[in-house]
């Protein structure tokens, strides 16, 4: 489904506004519920933003006040510098993408693209060239007189956001738009989706609960739980610097040491957040690298996922610890197996501290 905005027709691109997205103090309540609670968020003009976390989060609730689709409780909205905390959708210089593309059947797939032009009174002769560049940057000009039906489920997608972006918005809003396909042509999709955010040039602000996607696809990523941002900076950042124990959960897996524990090996009692990929297996007599330190253990569980193996060691202190490699060696035998005692060695220097 898309929604249009076929009062506000699109200024020229030399005097285009920047696509700036700042939010200051925002907060949503429905009754005694709040969803989103006093949030500040600067998003840049071209940055192709995430917004990630679990369900009930509030990222969509934030995604819908932007798009003019919920009302404010508090706090204030402005896209490209102008307040639009109380402008009808209609009104607001964006256009929304959902996972639901809803295109007209009965229409072809050049139709279904220039819909939102012929709303606003666009000339046959200009909507078929704006039409025909807009399939172009989704790489589906070939398609343009077919039906929706004919179409597989990826390029139905890409024909919901050349609909959204011929009506040359300042901000994209992406709901989720990639959650009904399926694994491979989502991954493919997602690439896809990158490139014609850069070639475009617009702001994206895109919401998922799919941590790769995120990471896949952001310049930024702003995790949320219980209506807050926990965290937001790169994708690099927010894996590799976790802040809070939300994120280092939440955000792929991670090995949790902290407490007496955590003194003991490195003389500093905060938390050490350590990723799986991080972690290295040694036999228990095996030589530490310089400045490593281990925990003694023995491995109850192997999982195979295709790219890596992972392994679950069961210290000898108590805690659980997840190590992960590489599949590298084509056919080769693991020489690890259950049962088999091991040191899990790390590099505090690849442990992120939370505060």
């Amino acid at each position: 489904m898309i929604a249009t905005a076929p009062a506000a027709p699109a200024a020229p691109e030399a005097t285009r506004p920047d696509g700036t997205v700042t939010l200051s103090g925002v907060t949503k309540s429905f009754g005694e519920f709040t969803a989103v609670r006093d949030l500040d968020l600067e998003v840049a003009s071209g940055e192709f933003l995430s917004m990630l976390g679990p369900s009930g989060s509030g990222k969509t609730t934030v995604l819908r006040m932007i798009a003019g689709f919920e009302d404010v409780t508090g706090g204030s909205i402005r896209l490209s510098g102008v307040d639009v905390t109380r402008t009808p959708p209609h009104a607001r210089p964006v256009n929304t993408v959902f996972q639901d593309y809803a295109l007209f059947p009965h229409l072809t797939i050049a139709d279904n693209v220039g819909y939102g032009l012929r709303v606003r009174g666009e000339g046959k002769a200009a909507r078929a060239a704006r039409v025909q560049t807009s399939l172009e940057q989704v790489r589906l000009d070939h398609v343009a007189d077919r039906l929706p039906h004919q179409l597989s489920g990826g390029q139905r997608q890409r024909i919901a956001l050349a609909r959204a972006l011929i009506l040359r918005p300042q901000v994209l809003l992406l709901d989720e738009p990639l959650g009904a396909l399926d694994k491979q042509l989502r991954e493919q999709m997602q690439i896809e989706l990158k490139q014609i955010q850069r070639e475009v040039g617009i702001t994206f602000i895109f919401v998922t609960h799919d941590q790769e996607e995120a990471l896949t696809l952001s310049d930024r990523v702003a995790v949320f739980n219980g209506g807050r941002i926990e965290q937001i900076g790169t994708a690099r950042d927010v894996y590799e610097r976790p802040q809070t124990e939300f994120v280092a959960r939440f955000l792929g897996l991670s090995n949790l040491i902290g407490g007496d524990l955590a003194e003991r090996l490195t003389g500093d009692r905060r938390t050490m957040s350590v990723r799986p990929e991080r972690m290295r297996l040694i036999d228990r007599e095996g030589t530490l690298a310089a400045g490593e330190v281990a925990l003694d253990g023995t491995i109850s569980e192997i999982v195979y996922t295709g790219p890596a193996t992972r392994y679950l060691v069961a210290t000898d202190v108590g805690i659980d610890l997840i190590a992960e490699r590489p599949n590298t060696r084509h056919g080769a035998d693991d020489d690890l197996a259950r049962g088999h005692h091991v040191r899990a060695a790390w590099s505090p220097g690849h442990a992120a501290r939370l505060p």
